[in-house]
């Protein structure tokens, strides 16, 4: 069993940054991967990034791609979504999910995650 708590959503104007944490509970969290969805309003719920259980490998949706950065800290049992430049599109309400699959390593299918957190909205102003 898992839990998870996503922080930092608020309003933030286009081209800055924001930071979204999301801390886990449970299960040894160093034990599996990690990924950040979001879902716009009307549409489906899609990949953002994900990460590695060690953190040495990533992924990202080309959309996001060169303006995310995931990251995971397992000593505070907490992964990361640094967005900079942001943009209009990227409102949102942002999710994480684990995925306790044996191998460790991450995906970008939405099923291939156990276990979500409530989310945190982000919303860009022009």
């Amino acid at each position: 069993q898992v839990q998870l708590a996503e922080s930092g959503g608020g309003l933030v104007q286009a081209g800055g940054s924001l930071r979204l944490s999301c801390a886990a509970s449970g299960r040894t969290f160093s034990t599996y991967a990690m990924g950040w969805f979001r879902q716009a309003t009307g549409k489906e719920r899609e990949f953002v990034a994900a990460i590695s259980w060690s953190g040495s490998s990533k992924g990202y949706a080309d959309s996001v791609k060169g303006r995310f950065t995931i990251s995971r800290d397992n000593a505070k049992n907490s992964v990361y979504l640094q967005m900079n430049s942001v943009k209009r599109e990227d409102t949102a309400v942002y999710y994480c999910a684990a995925d306790l699959g044996p191998l460790g390593g991450w995906s970008d299918r939405r099923d291939e995650y156990d276990y979500w957190g409530q989310g945190t909205q982000v919303t860009v102003s022009s």
